[in-house]
């Protein structure tokens, strides 16, 4: 994860740098990254249960939920995150909010249909590790960039070079065209690398939290095994948001590893055996 950081902030800085020397006005830039990081980290929350239709439940409407958490974020030393629930079949869970404190975990109908409680115990204690790890707040952070980086590029050619040399305007708008897909293409790639080795993690935070792997290597084939037979209408409502769900809502196998936020069930599996033997 470090090593995936640390290429990721060195392709990011010399995309702004590159930006810098063509001319792009550094206070626009500033501004521009400013405005819509504090957006995307203040509100990213709400922008998630209002994708996903996901609205928060009281203690009295589901309180065996709310007593599982309880149980779970005393023992993860947490604080209680808000509880919300999805109305889809489509079995899945995720967590979202920029800190512990700011948390929501939230679970679909069709997780809660399907699973048994310690399944769905063990789940949550996988949400609950990445709200512990503040993963939420790291891969937004670390996909800002990448995903402004069309708006920084194009509103450059407006805005940059303004009083600098005119000689590089022609050829430096193509270069900067070709940097900036350059740009995007590693940076797609090391995010979803960063991605794969933070579920890793919460698959062991779930491990540790529960103390019994074998719940959530049984809750994981399960909800992999159900995305088959969900309606493709029901994926696709919710497909936008895979890099938050604990499996991604695709039904088949047909993505490579590289391009997936998520690393394949089979290895989850693997070294959630390997966690239940050593153990035992």
């Amino acid at each position: 994860m470090l090593f995936t950081m640390f290429l990721l902030a060195a392709v990011y800085l010399f995309f702004l740098a590159f930006l810098s020397y063509y001319g792009t006005s550094q206070i626009f830039m500033i501004l521009f990254i400013g405005l819509f990081m504090g957006i995307q980290y203040f509100y990213s929350d709400k922008m998630v249960l209002w994708t996903t239709g996901a609205h928060i439940v009281s203690e009295n409407e589901e309180p065996k939920l709310h007593d599982m958490v309880t149980r779970l974020c005393a023992i993860a030393d947490i604080p209680k995150p808000q509880v919300a629930i999805v109305q889809t079949r489509v079995p899945n869970a995720f967590a979202t909010g920029r800190s512990p404190s700011k948390a929501v975990v939230a679970v679909t109908t069709g997780i809660m249909d399907k699973l048994s409680p310690a399944e769905l115990e063990a789940v949550l204690a996988h949400e609950l590790s990445h709200v512990k790890n503040r993963d939420m707040a790291v891969l937004t952070i670390a996909s800002f960039i990448s995903t402004v980086a069309f708006y920084i590029v194009r509103y450059s050619l407006y805005f940059g070079n303004m009083g600098g040399d005119r000689r590089r305007e022609g050829g430096g708008i193509i270069l900067v065209w070709l940097v900036s897909i350059a740009v995007w293409v590693v940076s797609f790639l090391l995010i979803r690398a960063l991605s794969r080795y933070r579920e890793f993690s919460a698959d062991r935070g779930s491990a540790i939290i529960t103390g019994q792997p074998a719940n959530l290597a049984s809750a994981l084939m399960k909800i992999s095994g159900l995305m088959e037979r969900v309606p493709s209408e029901d994926l696709r409502k919710v497909e936008g948001m895979n890099a938050f769900f604990i499996i991604p809502a695709i039904s088949g196998s047909s993505f490579m590893d590289i391009f997936s936020t998520h690393p394949s069930v089979e290895k989850r599996l693997a070294q959630l055996e390997k966690m239940q033997k050593e153990m035992s």
